[in-house]
């Protein structure tokens, strides 16, 4: 089964990576020439058109930012819908609002081509790791068809539902959660920070109570050693994600109380600091305050 991966940047390589590694042959697409040359060295087989990607291969993974570019790729008249042979499959990995999935596969209504609606959780780490959880939304028959392919790239696959839209439906709740957990590990960082406690302290308590997760755990781990750029998870993702949580919040008529302020702080985040990572918007409250966390030590850095 030839298998196409349509963006490779932090998440995208990593489905590549993983796929390749499964002994698919493993085709890619992405407009920056250094993840292009990353994914050749990998051993994948690099195209340079989206319909070049749909004739080549059986199954595609559309990985890409938001709903336009996903809707373009899918449905433009290059596009894979179109070209892509009956019984074909589009897994569509990329987080986008709801109703945008919904609309794209009735769109595909008639098509022969599958779509599969399973955005993901496991940021990059789990993408590169193999280990990403998959929100899977598709007819029972069509996930039991490529559910090799999918466990190439997921430890953890979730059938949430059989129709487009059910799968972005369930990680907009998992955001909106997310998103809480962030904000409220920066704000205690922050607070720590604040009071002379030193990051590793604040990091050994966190992660041995009952508040400690993965979420907590790894952000923490980002904050007290100051790495706020280049871990693969640009605060411009989360804030999308949480647009879109927002969106759903509002369609029907569930007040987010916490969702919202963790919009607002990695609204801030992403204005102050747009070359950053979620972990970033930390900054934003100890600019504030005067204070870092680090790891050895909370750091006054003014009167």
């Amino acid at each position: 089964m030839k298998v196409g991966v349509i963006g490779l940047g932090d998440m995208g390589s990593g489905l590549a990576k993983n796929l390749i590694a499964n002994g698919f042959e493993t085709h890619g697409l992405d407009l920056d020439p250094v993840r292009v040359a990353a994914f050749k060295d990998l051993g994948g087989q690099v195209l340079t058109d989206v319909r070049s990607m749909a004739t080549a291969c059986h199954v595609v993974f559309v990985m890409v930012m938001n709903g336009d570019q996903a809707r373009s790729i899918i449905l433009g008249p290059d596009g894979l819908a179109l070209n892509m042979a009956n019984g074909s499959a589009i897994i569509l990995t990329a987080t986008i609002q709801p109703h945008e999935a919904r609309e794209i596969g009735k769109d595909m209504a008639g098509s022969g081509v599958h779509l599969i609606d399973t955005p993901v959780s496991g940021g990059f780490p789990g993408a590169q790791g193999g280990t990403l959880t998959m929100m899977a939304a598709a007819p029972v028959d069509v996930l039991d068809e490529f559910a090799p392919v999918m466990q190439a790239v997921s430890a953890n696959i979730h059938r949430v539902g059989t129709a487009p839209g059910d799968g972005q439906t369930v990680k907009a709740c998992l955001q909106s959660l997310i998103g809480a957990q962030f904000s409220a590990t920066f704000e205690a960082a922050a607070l720590a920070a604040k009071a002379g406690v030193s990051g590793q302290v604040l990091l050994d308590v966190f992660s041995t109570s009952s508040a400690g997760c993965g979420v907590v755990n790894n952000a923490l781990e980002k904050i007290i050693d100051r790495q706020f750029e280049g871990t693969g998870s640009s605060i411009h993702t989360m804030h999308k994600d949480l647009t879109i949580s927002m969106g759903l919040g509002e369609e029907l008529g569930v007040p987010l109380h916490t969702a919202a302020a963790a919009m607002q702080l990695f609204h801030a985040g992403r204005t102050r600091y747009p070359d950053g990572d979620n972990w970033v918007c930390t900054r934003v409250i100890e600019d504030i305050i005067g204070a870092e966390l680090h790891r050895d030590s909370a750091k006054k850095t003014r009167d």
